[in-house]
């Protein structure tokens, strides 16, 4: 089953300790698979809640599609997200621990299925973001340097 990524979340690595991702179905209107085909998707500043035992992604920015008419979509509304019970209540058990919350990472589409992988994911501080960031760019240099030899 081949594999096609939309959109991706690359803060959220930065931004966050991934613990845990998920896979999940999205309900969707035709007009936002349409536009999600065209790549037209944007996940910063989305986040995941549980709710009455329910999933729901919320600030996802999906843009109307360019030929909908009457039939477009809101580009922010909430979207259902499709998971077993068990794994909401699995997931609303680690969410009411400390520091904890569910981020979607990326969208991408599982043969004709629209799928969003979603992360369990505790906030990073500033000063642990600054050292990524310190790190990444010895290593960046270290490799330059090899390279040139």
């Amino acid at each position: 089953m081949s594999i096609k990524i939309v959109c991706q979340n690359k803060k959220a690595y930065a931004d966050y300790f991934i613990d845990e991702t998920i896979e999940a179905g999205i309900v969707l209107t035709g007009t936002e698979v349409k536009s999600l085909r065209q790549g037209k998707a944007n996940l910063k500043d989305s986040y995941v809640i549980i709710k009455d035992g329910e999933a729901w992604l919320l600030n996802c920015h999906i843009s109307p599609y360019s030929h909908g008419n009457i039939y477009n979509h809101d580009p922010l509304r909430t979207r259902k997200l499709l998971l077993h019970k068990k794994e909401i209540e699995r997931l609303r058990g680690k969410i009411q621990q400390r520091g904890y919350t569910l981020i979607p990472l990326k969208i991408y589409f599982k043969g004709p299925y629209v799928k969003v992988e979603i992360a369990l994911a505790r906030g990073r501080k500033k000063y642990e973001k600054r050292d990524i960031i310190k790190k990444k760019e010895a290593q960046r240099e270290i490799e330059r340097t090899l390279k040139n030899k």
